[in-house]
């Protein structure tokens, strides 16, 4: 008998399920969490650093499997939104020029991205990723 296509948005959803439960397994994978409070709704932005006091940091250096960037208001979590690493990567690439000093002192470097381009169709297709550099 032919699989019915309930059986099969099953399987396909049990699939994705037990993607993001390993995620959470950290013998299994490396995790890279930052949270950015209040300017992601002032600015529409989210800032991936890059460097912080001359040296590189963050995306630019990190070992993660995944890169989960949550958005606050205050101490409150708005939302938490989970990436492969090597997506966010593309996207620092990608959103190079508008890097920005911040921070006490302006001693870090973060790359703004628009939290409306996380979801366009011209940053689904990122093709295959092998370098680790944001350069």
């Amino acid at each position: 008998m032919k699989n019915s296509k309930f059986d099969l948005d099953l399987a396909y959803g049990q699939d994705r399920e037990q993607r993001v439960a390993a995620i959470f397994d950290t013998d299994k994978f490396k995790v890279e969490v930052k949270t950015e409070r209040d300017w992601w709704y002032r600015t529409g932005n989210i800032a991936i650093e890059v460097e912080s006091y001359g040296k590189p940091s963050g995306i630019a250096v990190t070992e993660a499997d995944y890169w989960v960037h949550i958005l606050a208001n205050g101490d409150k979590d708005y939302c938490r939104l989970i990436f492969d690493t090597d997506t966010i990567r593309h996207l620092a690439k990608k959103y190079k020029h508008t890097l920005k000093s911040v921070g006490d002192g302006k001693k870090s470097k973060v790359i703004l991205i628009p939290i409306v381009e996380l979801f366009d169709k011209s940053n689904l297709n990122l093709g295959d990723i092998n370098e680790n550099t944001i350069n």
